[in-house]
């Protein structure tokens, strides 16, 4: 169980996870490294890089602009996993490519896996990879290369196909907290909250990890509550922006958590 992911949920079951989101190649083309480093420094458990493109169903204002400006700085498939090859060596905690199908078919599923693993890339989130695909095309090839195949699922998704997606994955599950595209809420509502009790009583293998609308203390202490730890995007996205510097915006951002 060499992946890091596995390793990561086996080695932190007493304690709750914080991972963040950020997109290659904003503010700048050559920062990535910098984010990444920065934030394993600053105590982050989990790092989703997120790959721009040019329409991005499931972002919100926020992620969208920020890949925007990532195209507009010329980042690429190629230029990535060369920034991440450089510091490769560097990164202990899990890195998650995030991105869409399109990225990954134009660069081909075989190549593209083994340059994840070239990269140091341990799992892999693709929000619009048909499942039927994942199971025939995908999952076959990410196994050769121990990389994690990293599914969501929202409050309108069936127990059903959470327990099919539950038995035909590994690593964790990233259960979106609405079923809207992604952005910073002040709290979770009551019908919220009764979704993360539905999941939670269903005992699921594998970990979850919540994503979407997490902002500040209330939404963060209800995702860790309900799950192995939170996710955020918007908000450290817009930080970065706004500080253009990943250190000053982990200030912010651990004032914003306790607020």
């Amino acid at each position: 169980m060499d992946n890091k992911i596995n390793k990561l949920f086996a080695e932190s079951k007493h304690r709750k996870l914080l991972s963040l989101y950020f997109c290659a190649g904003c503010p700048t083309l050559e920062g990535t490294a910098d984010v990444i480093l920065t934030l394993q420094r600053r105590g982050i458990d989990m790092i989703e890089v997120g790959m721009p493109f040019s329409d991005p169903l499931a972002d919100g204002p926020v992620i969208q602009s920020a890949g925007t400006t990532a195209l507009k700085n010329g980042m690429s498939t190629e230029i990535l996993f060369r920034q991440l090859r450089d510091i490769k060596d560097e990164v202990q905690i899990p890195l998650v490519w995030m991105g869409y199908l399109n990225v990954v078919m134009h660069y081909g599923f075989e190549p593209f896996f083994k340059a994840c693993v070239e990269a140091g890339i341990s799992g892999v989130i693709i929000p619009d990879l048909p499942f039927k695909d994942y199971l025939e095309v995908v999952k076959p090839i990410a196994d050769r290369y121990d990389l994690r195949i990293i599914m969501m699922i929202t409050p309108e998704t069936s127990e059903e196909r959470i327990r099919f997606i539950d038995e035909h994955t590994d690593g964790f599950i990233y259960m979106v907290s609405s079923a809207s595209i992604t952005g910073a809420q002040s709290s979770f509502g009551d019908a919220k909250l009764e979704y993360f009790r539905r999941i939670n009583a269903m005992n699921l293998r594998n970990p979850r990890m919540i994503g979407f609308g997490i902002s500040n203390k209330q939404t963060l202490e209800s995702a860790q509550a309900n799950a192995a730890g939170a996710i955020i995007g918007s908000k450290f996205v817009t930080l970065l922006n706004e500080t253009g510097n990943a250190d000053l915006a982990m200030d912010e951002l651990y004032k914003a958590l306790e607020q």
